[in-house]
């Protein structure tokens, strides 16, 4: 019984990799590799941009009071370190490393 459950699912896990939608291995790799860029790079990301935030607003109050309340030095620390992206998307990583011309080519 146990040899014949065992057959059985060992023929439905081979059955089902042969009938499903065939896939290139560069954009089953490429989108592994985005997903798992995307995932690190948060991790690294989104802490050092909460202290970025942070650290920028302490800054543009500290420059607020040393030069004497102008408005205009504080704004723009605050603009600079409040200003996006706050989290790296799959848009972002592709942007950042570029195109690769080879993918474009087999689509």
């Amino acid at each position: 019984m146990r040899i014949r459950q065992l057959t059985a699912a060992l023929l439905l896990f081979a059955l089902t990799g042969v009938l499903t939608a065939p896939l290139r291995a560069e954009e089953v790799t490429e989108k592994a590799g985005v997903a798992t860029g995307v995932t690190v790079g948060n991790t690294i990301a989104v802490p050092l941009k909460a202290m970025s935030v942070v650290i920028g607003a302490l800054s543009g109050a500290l420059s607020f009071i040393v030069t004497g309340g102008d408005t205009e030095v504080a704004k723009q620390v605050w603009r600079d370190s409040a200003e996006g992206p706050y989290v790296v998307t799959p848009e972002l990583a592709r942007k950042s490393v570029g195109q690769r011309p080879e993918l474009a080519q087999q689509k």
